[in-house]
Formats: C-alpha cells, sequence, structure tokens
C-alpha cells in the first residue's frame, strides 16, 4: 500500500505556468427582478442525463418559477441529443487521465498539510497519494452546481494565485468553518443548523471521562457516549479506479478554479481496486450507480458544466441544511442470573 508522498519527492517550485491557465467563458444569467436577491441563489444543473423525471422533479421542487413541463422536457431532450453525440465522439475521453507529482514551492505547507488528523485518518483505507490532475479530465457526480456561492468564492481569490496558494484552496488543512447555530429543541433533541450543505452527522464517539475537560459533570461518569456534528474534511479528492478520476469532494472549489482559467489542481487521489472498497470510500451516489461512472464510454464530465448546451442556469429558492440529533435512554431492572 502506497503512503501519502515522501516529502524528499517534492522538487522545484512550481508557478502558474506549472499549473495552467485557459479561461472558459460562461453565459452569465441575469438578476432575478421578482424575486428578493436575499431569498434567491442561482444553480447550474446538467441536463440530459441521468433521467427526465429527475431534472422534472428538481426544477419543480427548487426553482422561485418553475417552467412549463413541456419546455423543460423539449430542452431535457435536445441535451439528451448532444449527450448521445458525446458517447459516440467522444467516446474513451475519460479514460487514463494524466496524474503528475505534486511539486510546491514550499515544502512545509505539504509537511504542515501531512500533520493533519484528518488526513493521516481519513484518508487510510485505500492507497493514497496528493498530486495534480487535470479539472477537465474528472468524472463528475454532482449534477448542480451553486453559482451564488462560486461568485462568492472567486471574489475572495486573486486571480494571479500561485501553486502554493492554489494548494491552501484545494488542500486547507487549517479548516475554515462556515458559519453553524444550534440548539436544544427537546429533552433529548438538537437542532443544527448552516448555510453550507456539508453540515452532517459525523457519527457516534465513545469516549472516556479522562476526555472530558473544564465541565463539572452531574455525576460519577463511567463513559461518555459523544454524538458528533460537523463537517467533512473540505479536502479536494478524487477515486482512481478503471483508470478514470471520479471527483469526490470539491466541485464547487473546482467550478470556480476552472472558470477562472486554472486547469490543473492539486487533489488527494485514493486508488480503488474494487468495489468493496469504492463501497467504502466513494459517495453513495457512486457506489450506486458505480457501472455508469466506471464503465460507461463517456460518462458526466467537469468540463459539461461549461457546456450551455448541457446545462441549466435557474433561480433556485435559498436552502439551509438542518441536521437534527435525538437519542433516547431506557432505564429498567431485569432479573438476576
Amino acid at each position: 500500500m502506497t503512503a501519502l508522498p515522501n516529502l524528499a519527492q517534492v522538487e522545484s517550485p512550481s508557478r502558474l505556468e506549472a499549473i495552467g491557465t485557459k479561461p472558459i467563458a460562461l453565459v452569465e444569467l441575469g438578476a432575478v427582478e421578482s424575486a428578493s436577491p436575499r431569498a434567491v441563489d442561482e444553480t447550474l444543473y446538467l441536463t440530459g442525463r441521468p433521467t427526465l423525471k429527475k431534472f422534472l422533479r428538481y426544477v419543480r421542487t427548487h426553482t422561485v418559477s418553475p417552467p412549463d413541463e413541456r419546455d423543460l422536457t423539449d430542452e431535457w431532450q435536445a441535451a439528451n441529443e448532444i449527450v448521445r453525440t458525446l458517447e459516440r465522439e467522444e467516446a474513451g475521453v475519460s479514460d487514463n487521465p494524466p496524474i503528475r507529482q505534486l511539486e510546491l514551492a514550499s515544502q512545509s505547507l505539504l509537511r504542515e498539510f501531512l500533520k493533519d488528523p484528518l488526513v493521516r485518518n481519513g484518508f487510510n483505507t485505500v492507497p493514497t497519494e496528493i498530486a495534480w490532475v487535470e479539472l477537465d479530465r474528472l468524472v463528475v457526480y454532482q449534477k448542480h452546481i451553486d453559482l451564488t456561492y462560486v461568485r462568492q468564492l472567486e471574489n475572495s481569490l486573486d486571480p494571479a494565485l500561485d501553486a502554493d496558494s492554489i494548494f491552501r484552496i484545494c488542500l486547507p488543512y487549517d479548516h475554515p468553518q462556515p458559519p453553524v447555530k444550534w440548539s436544544r429543541v427537546r429533552h433529548n433533541s438538537f437542532v443544527f443548523m448552516s448555510p453550507s450543505n456539508d453540515l452532517r452527522f459525523l457519527g457516534t464517539m465513545p469516549m472516556q471521562p479522562s476526555h472530558i475537560q473544564d465541565y463539572t459533570p452531574p455525576g460519577n461518569l463511567v463513559g461518555v457516549l459523544g454524538l458528533a456534528v460537523g463537517f467533512g474534511s473540505n479536502f479536494m479528492n478524487a477515486i482512481y479506479s478503471e483508470n478514470r478520476l471520479i471527483l469526490n469532494n470539491g466541485s464547487h472549489r473546482a467550478y470556480a478554479l476552472r472558470k477562472m482559467g486554472f486547469t490543473k489542481v492539486p487533489c488527494i487521489v485514493q486508488h480503488v481496486s474494487s468495489l468493496a472498497e469504492l463501497d467504502v470510500v466513494a459517495s453513495t451516489e457512486v457506489v450506486e450507480d458505480a457501472e455508469y461512472y466506471l464503465k460507461h464510454p463517456r460518462p458526466s464530465m467537469l468540463r459539461d458544466y461549461f457546456n450551455p448546451k448541457l446545462h441549466k442556469v435557474m433561480p433556485v429558492h435559498r436552502r439551509i441544511r438542518q441536521v437534527t440529533v435525538k437519542f433516547e435512554v431506557e432505564e429498567n431492572f431485569v432479573p438476576s442470573l
């Protein structure tokens, strides 16, 4: 099993010329006049696949003013014809993408990154490396991109980013945290809310009394069970399987950087050799449709986000992510053995 990269292999500085830049022109959607800008976001949705039913359902449940379904059907059918053409003309284009050795001007960046417990404990299931990957060769499973959030990302980024700066964006070991609020709503129920859709239940955490500091317990503790809520590692991450790279996390940063003209990014690459390993490290959507993402002659790719014939941009209701955690306690007496 290969490990994360050896620091001794990190060689010469890598600036913009090593990253590669090639601007992409996009069709901008005008401001939505009929709704408050504070309540509306803009979303890009890939059309033409996987199914018309999913496309219609998404538009119906998310958009501010859903268009006529007949028009949406015609739009999807036109995109599906483009998809079928790509299946013939670009068959195999996602196969054998280049994975290049990571090069940074500052080795301390990589050194600090490798110290992160989320790196060592979260990416040790399968052989893993950190490398440059080409954005246009990535297979994607995420059907929609939040363009409002992308614009916020763009406004926070310097167009003249060097390799070290892009490393910090794609692999942020300082873990910047989105805003979040939480409160107890019942004696056994807590609600967490955040504008970030990355908010999630992280699982249970069996703990010892010694793990609890600066808190006076209500009794003599024998054990503590933690119900953890938080965010993912937020690293740009791809899965390499069947000679393809599937973007597993970081879709919005990948989109924003590609829109700004950057063609290559540093990424954690997990090498998967079986469906059993894929089931452990990949998203549910990829696992449930592995045949499509791994075997289809022309699956959805990041480059499709920028093809106006393959996406629809629409105003959608702003949403807040909510995670509710409940627990149940039973105390009983049972007959002695």
